[in-house]
């Protein structure tokens, strides 16, 4: 299934340090969701202090943040306080959310082919519907554009 601006954003339930996390749980204020390979990888690492410098901006709009992988509670933990990253992530450890949000993808790497979750975003309004969305991030550039989209819709 191939998500769009528009839809309803799929339910989701995630682990995380303080307990279950639920799309519902962000009834009424934006989110941003993003999908990312691995706690600790350079790209991720990026991306995820990307989001923590730019949090001062994302709660002036009222926007949570939320990163989510298939890595476990613990390795988020460790993760989250390396880095002092003021927002959660959720850990994905079936792949029910990845798959949902059709971020689970195939992938090649020297010719090798595996599994693995395609780093994306969307940005979901208070209501639960998709308003934007990224495919293939590439991280430098991409909170900026994350944030346009936040202060375009709000205008």
């Amino acid at each position: 299934m191939t998500l769009v601006p528009g839809q309803l954003a799929p339910d989701f339930t995630l682990d995380s340090e303080s307990g279950p996390l639920r799309l519902a749980d962000f009834t009424g204020r934006p989110l941003v969701l993003y999908f990312y390979p691995r706690d600790d990888t350079s790209g991720c690492r990026a991306e995820a202090i990307a989001f923590r410098d730019s949090t001062p901006a994302f709660q002036e709009a009222g926007v949570a943040v939320l990163g989510v992988s298939r890595d476990s509670v613990a390795s988020h933990a460790k993760f989250r306080a390396k880095f002092a990253l003021p927002f959660l992530l959720g850990s994905d450890l079936d792949g029910t959310t990845t798959a949902a949000y059709g971020v689970w993808v195939e992938k090649s790497l020297y010719g090798r082919r595996f599994f693995g979750i395609e780093r994306s975003t969307f940005l979901i309004s208070g209501e639960g519907q998709i308003r934007a969305l990224w495919r293939k991030v590439k991280v430098p550039g991409h909170i900026a554009a994350v944030l346009g989209e936040v202060y375009r819709e709000e205008s």
